[in-house]
């Protein structure tokens, strides 16, 4: 197997997405808090570039929704720091 910048780029994704998370559970950081869906959505391109180089379906699908679903987290924490 050959480690090359897309796996890279997909290995920091998923220490964004898995540290964000032990982060969260280890009562350091609140999921309101805006940080947190940031590193969601960085982790989430990041794994998603990384499928670029070897495309997989389910990878890629449930990535798209984390991000999704990370960036209604970044709006409704710019939402709430306007407000």
């Amino acid at each position: 197997m050959e480690y090359n910048i897309f796996d890279f780029i997909g290995n920091v994704g998923v220490a964004l997405i898995i540290g964000a998370y032990l982060l969260l559970q280890l009562e350091k950081i609140n999921s309101n808090n805006i940080l947190y869906s940031i590193a969601n959505t960085v982790g989430a391109i990041f794994v998603i570039i990384s499928l670029s180089k070897n495309f997989n379906l389910s990878a890629f699908i449930i990535e798209s929704f984390w991000l999704l679903i990370s960036l209604v987290g970044i709006y409704k924490g710019i939402k709430t720091a306007g407000a």
